[in-house]
């Protein structure tokens, strides 16, 4: 099974200042069964006050931090530094809208972070990105890693770059669209239909056709108690890679 889909149970938390993105990454994690969300909170003192009163074999397997309101770099440092010491055995993925400050890349590696990505890069790859830092010493995008490729730091250096999002060039873009709003957005397919100025015939015909073509791409096997709907998630947001 890809990443150890229906053995994999990561217990995650998330801390993003911009509470659209902190949904959005909550939503995209729900699907995925390998990883569990614990806690968000756009506040970091919430962010604080949770590690600092669970119960150590209730801590998170891996934090994902919004790397961008923390200060820069001596705040980014400090960040992870705190993390590990009430955390120590968690992973640290860190997220940035943009790298005009590629030195947080630095301090990430530095550090022990487990992976530095950019969030409009990684986008429906979040869940695959995480469970594969338990395969992997660091993860980058790869816009990371062009724009660190002059910095002297051995991980960052040796980080395994993120693939693209799996390909199925068999899809029309009216499949991918349906697909998108009734598997990713989960929006009911009347009211997808409406979006979309088709019937509800025409957007079912899609779904199904769309399944068709996700499940004749992927050989793996999925746990007998998944939905269509979940292993459709989990198909159209693969790694190009695991194949």
């Amino acid at each position: 099974m890809p990443s150890g889909i229906g053995l994999l149970n990561l217990r995650v938390v998330l801390f993003d200042s911009d509470i659209y993105a902190l949904q959005a990454l909550n939503s995209y994690l729900a699907w995925d069964r390998r990883t569990r969300v614990m806690f968000m909170t756009p506040n970091i003192h919430e962010f604080w006050e949770y590690l600092r009163i669970t119960l150590a074999a209730e801590l998170p397997d891996i934090v994902v931090l919004d790397a961008d309101h923390l200060g820069g770099a001596t705040g980014l440092r400090n960040t992870l530094r705190r993390i590990q010491d009430l955390s120590p055995h968690t992973g640290i993925v860190c997220m940035v809208q943009s790298l005009q400050e590629p030195e947080l890349a630095q301090v990430a590696a530095e550090e022990g972070a487990k992976a530095f990505l950019l969030k409009n890069e990684v986008r429906l790859r979040i869940a695959w990105a995480i469970c594969a830092t338990v395969e992997h010493d660091m993860i980058v995008t790869s816009e990371v890693q062009r724009a660190t490729h002059d910095i002297s730091n051995r991980r960052l250096y040796n980080a395994f770059i993120l693939p693209e999002q799996r390909d199925y060039p068999e899809m029309t873009d009216r499949i991918r669209q349906a697909i998108r709003l009734c598997v990713i957005e989960g929006m009911p397919a009347h009211l997808a239909a409406d979006e979309m100025g088709i019937s509800l015939h025409t957007i079912r015909g899609y779904i199904k056709e769309g399944y068709r073509i996700l499940e004749a791409n992927d050989h793996y096997e999925y746990p007998t108690d998944m939905t269509p709907q979940e292993r459709a998630f989990m198909r159209f947001t693969a790694l190009a890679d695991e194949r």
